[in-house]
């Protein structure tokens, strides 16, 4: 990991109607480092990584990515990666159809089809409906599908959750090489178990972020969960 930054953010508010969602976020992301944002359901996780995607606007603060500040430039866009939380491909399509068309936007070409092909190891499900494909299979395509333009920034919410320990390893396989080219990965996720692959992780609640080592952070979520244990409890 390097002291280079390549995704910050200041004092970031974001409130949708009268709810703050964010309030006052600040966060700076290095090259190859693999940030973790952990946050329970409703705490406003995915709400940041759209946000740093691109994708949401925000009520104040600043956010750079690469350099540009997102209110003003969209230029970061061509070089970041970005994997939802929620099915993001497009379900007409079969995975190979899928890939040629995100190309196309992205402006990537055959041979960078074939690298995620080979990376996701999909040669086997090309032909395969987007909707008949399992979760590990649609993930590892939605994973491929962002690297196609050979992103910096790679922004991925709920990467790993509830998909077949195969894909599990797999993606998190190809994380390593991404962030030792010095990519970052910026990590939403709820399960503890995404935990040991971070390098940081901030603990995002009530709208304020906190970060810790992923070892402290473990300890912390430990100790709240044996506060609520009543006395015989197994």
């Amino acid at each position: 990991m390097s002291e280079q930054v390549l995704v910050e953010a200041k004092d970031l508010v974001q409130k949708f109607f009268f709810k703050t969602i964010l309030n006052g976020v600040s966060l700076q992301a290095y090259a190859g480092e693999c940030l973790g944002i952990f946050g329970l359901r409703g705490s406003g996780k995915t709400s940041l990584l759209h946000i740093l995607a691109g994708v949401d606007r925000f009520s104040s603060g600043t956010v750079k990515v690469l350099g540009d500040d997102i209110k003003k430039s969209q230029l970061f866009k061509q070089r970041t990666g970005l994997v939802t939380q929620e099915p993001s491909l497009f379900q007409d399509l079969n995975v190979i159809e899928n890939l040629d068309y995100i190309a196309a936007l992205k402006n990537a070409g055959h041979a960078d089809i074939e690298r995620v092909i080979a990376l996701m190891e999909l040669h086997d499900s090309l032909r395969h409906p987007v909707t008949a494909l399992d979760a590990g299979i649609y993930q590892r395509l939605s994973l491929a599908c962002a690297l196609l333009n050979s992103p910096q920034v790679l922004v991925v919410d709920e990467l790993i959750k509830d998909i077949d320990l195969f894909s599990r390893h797999l993606i998190i396989k190809q994380l390593k090489p991404f962030l030792q080219s010095g990519g970052t990965c910026i990590c939403g996720f709820s399960n503890i178990e995404m935990l040991i692959h971070t390098d940081r992780t901030g603990w995002l609640d009530n709208g304020r972020l906190e970060f810790y080592k992923p070892s402290d952070l473990r300890e912390k979520w430990t100790t709240m969960l044996n506060s609520f244990q009543e006395p015989g409890d197994a």
